[in-house]
């Protein structure tokens, strides 16, 4: 089942009954004349069994006649994965020796990215697709751990297994190349569950934020229900309420290829709390799954080019005197985004990001060329946002830092932006947009979104781990101010405590 490519992987909407992919007046037509007993014409089942009561009936067809003349129109396939109002349920089936070879590539190495194959049914509203030959791997850094409790070198127990949460990574078309291999067009998404985070919406919140303030560079991401079996289990193990995120890859590059100009230059992803980009002796390496301080996403067989325009970058950035840094950085990139993009990641307290811990963030040169190219600044990974924080760089207390102060010195991208009066007053002025009364980071207006996703999830959080089966108001137990409160109004909510902080602000 799950080690062969499917010729019939496809994906089956709700209400069409022939498959066409179309949901008209032909599919009623489909379902009377099953119903009448005929038969013999392509026909299925599940899409057609619209109230769900496995039975084919009038009341099918009464539902099916109001679906055509609601007229269904499909979206892209972008919006149709990344449906912010959808509940999609994604069910993996994988047989024992793929499973135990992820168990054993783990025991080995803990960084390991080696990919398994697996059967993929995707399920939202009614619809499904199903894909075989999928690719399936753990994800993560200081998160990654083993799917399994259990000594190392122990293969799966059958019906005695002890899980617990892991990140995935979902590749469609690892190991099959071909538009089968897809959610109407997507390729890969990542599933992460909501590590330290016991409110589940700190990542939500920070990529909405972006979202809703015009900050295009931010992924999109949503909820997901996750369930996994295992030949030979007795019952599928339910994961519970993952978060679903769009990949920073060649397609997140495609799909905004408007904006950039061109999706065919050079991306990195800066980590390793070694990213400054003040260095240019830094661990500068091509995507050999391993972590590097800046690790070469694109056209890696154009290394030693991208490194030479990685490198004049950095020494331009950091060697330019103020006059000439001034017009240079207008050339070479759009400053408002950027000073828009750090107003959001400021305000929502990401300290272990690239100004203050040389971490967590991809950039994007939209040419190969070494010497001419726009830059671009992709924010990434904001789970520990909103009050959950640690002493580190220039932090201390990620809701009352000051915002003109967020980072290191030695970390020059916007410390010397800010130096100039024009942009700093951009930057404040967006950090006092996002706090003022009317604003999108306001507690009035952040605690009802809050508070629907919360709502949305909270039936389906208890899960077969027995882990993070609780909403709780509370930053993760690690941090170094337990007191925020994201709900809570007070002295110590997060929200409450950095407007006033940025109101504050000449």
């Amino acid at each position: 089942m799950c080690c062969a490519g499917s010729a019939d992987a496809r994906t089956y909407f709700r209400g069409d009954a022939n498959i066409d992919g179309v949901v008209d007046v032909s599919d009623i037509t489909a379902l009377v004349a099953r119903i009448s007993g005929e038969s013999g014409q392509v026909f299925d089942f599940e899409s057609s069994d619209l109230n769900a009561d496995h039975t084919l009936n009038v009341s099918d067809v009464t539902a099916l006649v109001n679906l055509v003349l609601e007229g269904r129109t499909m979206k892209t396939a972008h919006d149709y994965v990344w449906d912010y109002d959808a509940f999609p349920e994604i069910h993996l089936e994988i047989s024992l020796s793929e499973w135990n070879r992820l168990l054993q590539a783990f025991d080995a190495d803990p960084n390991t990215n080696e990919y398994i194959l697996a059967h993929c049914t995707y399920r939202v509203n009614g619809d499904r697709t199903e894909i075989d030959s999928i690719g399936l791997r753990l994800r993560g850094n200081t998160s990654r751990r083993r799917p399994e409790i259990a000594e190392s070198g122990t293969l799966h127990q059958t019906d005695r297994t002890n899980w617990q949460h892991v990140h995935f990574t979902l590749n469609l078309d690892k190991f099959v190349k071909d538009s089968v291999h897809t959610v109407l067009g997507v390729k890969k998404m990542n599933l992460k569950w909501l590590k330290d985070d016991a409110t589940y919406v700190r990542e939500m919140y920070c990529y909405d934020l972006f979202r809703r303030f015009g900050v295009w560079t931010g992924i999109d991401n949503t909820y997901c229900k996750l369930y996994l079996h295992v030949e030979g289990d007795s019952k599928e193990t339910y994961y519970g309420v993952y978060e679903m995120l769009e990949p920073i890859d060649k397609q997140y590059l495609k799909r905004r290829k408007s904006l950039f100009v061109s999706n065919k230059g050079f991306l990195w992803k800066g980590e390793q709390a070694q990213a400054g980009l003040n260095r240019t002796d830094a661990d500068i390496s091509v995507d050999d799954d391993r972590n590097h301080a800046y690790t070469l996403k694109t056209n890696e067989l154009e290394f030693e080019a991208a490194k030479t325009q990685l490198v004049d970058f950095m020494l331009k950035l950091n060697g330019k005197s103020d006059e000439s840094f001034y017009t240079w950085i207008q050339q070479v990139c759009d400053v408002d985004l950027l000073l828009k993009t750090y107003a959001v990641n400021v305000a929502v307290g990401m300290w272990d990001d690239y100004w203050n811990n040389a971490n967590n963030y991809y950039i994007y040169f939209n040419t190969t060329d070494p010497l001419n190219y726009q830059f671009f600044f992709i924010p990434y990974d904001y789970d520990n946002t909103l009050g959950t924080s640690i002493n580190g760089g220039a932090q201390s207390d990620s809701g009352r830092q000051n915002p003109l102060k967020w980072g290191r010195d030695e970390y020059p991208l916007i410390r010397r932006l800010l130096a100039f009066p024009d942009f700093k007053a951009k930057y404040i002025g967006y950090l006092k947009e996002l706090a003022a009364d009317d604003g999108l980071f306001n507690i009035k207006a952040s605690k009802p979104r809050i508070m629907a996703w919360q709502n949305k999830i909270r039936d389906y959080i208890a899960n077969d781990t027995g882990q993070d089966m609780q909403l709780r108001d509370e930053p993760a137990s690690w941090g170094n101010h337990p007191e925020y409160r994201l709900l809570e109004e007070g002295p110590n909510n997060f929200f409450q405590v950095k407007t006033g902080v940025i109101n504050a602000l000449p």
